[in-house]
C-alpha cells in the first residue's frame, strides 16, 4: 500500500512534464505569427521582440492556465495584446524624453540639402511609399483602435476571434475596426500631402 502513493505521484508528474512539452511545442510553433502582429502593434524591431518575449514568457509562466483543444494562437495574441496596452500605459505615465542627439536622419538631411530641392523631393516620395511611414501612422493610432486594426486587418482574424482576444464584444470590434480605419486613412493622406 506505501508504494502506490510514490507510484502515482510519479506518474502525475511524467503526465505534467508531458502536457508541458507538449504546450511549449504547440506555443513555440506560433511564434512567428506572434512577431507578425507584435511588429504591426509597435513602433520598432526591437521593441516588438521585446513584447514576444514578455508574451512567452508570461504564457510559459502561467501555461496551466491555456485550456488545451482550444485556440491557443488566440490565447497567445490576447496576452500580448495586454501587455501592449499595459506598455502604452506605463508610457503615458513616463515623463517625455528628448535625446540630447539631433534626429535619427542627421546624415539624409544633410546630404538632401547639400544636393538640393530635387534630391530632397525624391526623398520625400520615397519616405511617403515606405512601409515605415505605414507602421509609424499604425503606431501613431489610440491603442484600443491600432489592437483591432492590427487582429484583422494584418492578423486576419474574424470579429469573433478578436474580440474574444480582445475581450469586448464583437460590436465594439466592429466600431473600433471602422473609427481606426477611418483614422489610419486620415493619417496616411496627411503624410502623403506633406
Amino acid at each position: 500500500m506505501g508504494d502506490a502513493a510514490p507510484d502515482t505521484e510519479a506518474r502525475r508528474l511524467a503526465t505534467e512534464a508531458r502536457d508541458r512539452v507538449r504546450f511549449e511545442e504547440e506555443a513555440l510553433a506560433l511564434a512567428d505569427q506572434v512577431y507578425r502582429v507584435a511588429r504591426r502593434l509597435v513602433r520598432s524591431r526591437e521593441e516588438a521582440e521585446d513584447l514576444v518575449q514578455e508574451t512567452y514568457s508570461r504564457a510559459f509562466r502561467s501555461w496551466q492556465s491555456y485550456t488545451p483543444g482550444t485556440n491557443m494562437r488566440a490565447w497567445l495574441l490576447r496576452i500580448l495584446t495586454n501587455l501592449n496596452v499595459d506598455r502604452g500605459r506605463r508610457a503615458q505615465r513616463a515623463p517625455d524624453q528628448t535625446p540630447i542627439e539631433e534626429n535619427d536622419y542627421y546624415l539624409a538631411n544633410k546630404m538632401a540639402s547639400s544636393a538640393g530641392e530635387e534630391v530632397l523631393e525624391q526623398d520625400r516620395v520615397v519616405e511617403r511609399l515606405s512601409q515605415d511611414s505605414v507602421v509609424d501612422a499604425l503606431s501613431s493610432l489610440p491603442h484600443d483602435f491600432r489592437d483591432v486594426v492590427v487582429l484583422v486587418d494584418i492578423g486576419e482574424f474574424s470579429y469573433a476571434d478578436a474580440a474574444q482576444i480582445l475581450d469586448v464584444p464583437i460590436g465594439t470590434v466592429m466600431s473600433r475596426l471602422h473609427r481606426g480605419r477611418r483614422q489610419l486613412k486620415q493619417r496616411l493622406a496627411e503624410e502623403a500631402i506633406v
